[in-house]
């Protein structure tokens, strides 16, 4: 059987293993946010004898549900306890496979540019880019450690959050100059991803079991194991936008080609943090009676709009009236240099084969599609392909395509 027939099955059922478990995990990361912004002290004084400090009435699927949160922990632990971790698991290894499925099984394809990088070998490339996980996480952990613990306590959040944005913006630029630009996208996503499933892993799962232990054992549970799980936990609800938009940014080549496209990420991640925040603190805010402060999306979305302007293509030069229209042989020859390569008899990526007039007929929406629309092909622009001629095989499927066969 085809191998790429096989990675493209894996691809797809990676993929969809892994958005599965992602919108799980996402899920109750936010769910626990809103929570914990939207608990009101008790007014049963049974509830505050039992060490409640804050409850939530709520509706849901004809059922009235009565969440609460203790200060520390009941003063009887239950035998039974809910662990919410291996969504975070699942995400990450679900993702990390389908990153090595797609880019590091693939890298001279999808991870290396020698227009961007000229990597002596592929596995160099596959090297960097793990080493961009790994690494990301240990500078990361120390910056919350060292700038965000003293004394056995946690705080300094707007001081550690500078430094990671300082951080996030750094690796991204080096990111950019070192990969694909698709690559590059995915990868700082994936880096921000490890991150968080990290600090699940590493602190916020170990934390919660020592303060169970401690409880267990009667000794007095020390605060720091709460304070750093909940930092952690907020660092987390932050990336998740920002993580889904680089995962996401693949699919746009108008992204990631330009000269400046590490900048461009960050302003799309950035944008998806502000986002976030926006609604983080609009649910403290309902609670308090105060005005919801929507300037965070507000700003958010003005980042986006400026994008959108700054990366909107020039408009194409007009045609004279008097040129002829596109002609199948005019377009196919445009095809036959850049995309037959991959699009043969032989080489079918993606099941499409694009060597034959025909054939291009047969798939003339999904080559303007990839081709002009989105500029996701050639991959990386590997052929070379020229705007003249992404914009002339445009104007021959928005002439009509087929009909232009009747021109030769």
């Amino acid at each position: 059987m085809d191998l790429n027939y096989l990675l493209d099955w894996a691809n797809l059922l990676l993929r969809w293993a892994h958005v599965i478990v992602a919108i799980a995990w996402i899920g109750s990361s936010f769910y626990f946010v809103f929570l914990d912004n939207s608990l009101t002290p008790p007014t049963d004084p049974k509830l505050k004898e039992q060490g409640v400090g804050g409850e939530l009435w709520a509706v849901h699927g004809g059922g009235f549900y009565n969440p609460q949160k203790y200060l520390v922990a009941p003063k009887t632990l239950p035998e039974h306890l809910h662990w919410f971790f291996w969504e975070s698991y699942s995400t990450w290894l679900t993702g990390f496979a389908l990153f090595t499925v797609m880019y590091l099984f693939n890298a001279s394809t999808f991870l290396v540019d020698a227009r961007v990088h000229a990597w002596p070998a592929p596995w160099m490339a596959v090297a960097a880019a793990l080493a961009f996980l790994v690494l990301f996480w240990v500078f990361y952990d120390r910056i919350c450690r060292w700038f965000g613990e003293k004394n056995g306590a946690v705080g300094g959040d707007l001081r550690v959050g500078v430094l990671v944005l300082l951080y996030v913006v750094l690796a991204s630029w080096l990111a950019c100059q070192l990969f694909a630009g698709r690559a590059a996208f995915v990868l700082v996503g994936a880096m921000l991803a490890t991150a968080m499933s990290a600090n699940v892993f590493f602190w916020i799962i170990p934390g919660q079991r020592k303060v169970i232990a401690q409880m267990k054992a009667g000794q007095p549970v020390e605060a720091i194991h709460g304070q750093r799980a909940k930092q952690r936990s907020v660092h987390n609800t932050y990336f998740t936008l920002p993580v889904l938009v680089a995962m996401l940014s693949n699919h746009y080549g108008w992204l990631y080609q330009g000269a400046h496209n590490w900048a461009v990420l960050v302003l799309l991640m950035l944008a998806g943090a502000l986002i976030r925040h926006s609604f983080v603190v609009r649910h403290k805010a309902l609670v308090l009676g105060k005005r919801v402060p929507w300037e965070y999306a507000a700003g958010g979305t003005v980042l986006l709009l400026g994008l959108a302007v700054w990366l909107a293509p020039k408009p194409a030069a007009p045609v004279a009236a008097s040129a002829a229209p596109v002609t199948l042989a005019q377009a196919h020859a445009v095809v036959q240099a850049r995309c037959v390569m991959c699009h043969n008899d032989q080489v079918r990526q993606k099941n499409v084969a694009l060597h034959t007039p025909e054939l291009l007929q047969q798939q003339a929406q999904a080559v303007y599609q990839q081709t002009v629309v989105l500029k996701l092909m050639p991959m990386n622009n590997a052929t070379g392909i020229t705007d003249e001629e992404r914009a002339l095989i445009g104007r021959w499927v928005q002439a009509g395509a087929k009909q232009a066969q009747a021109a030769e």
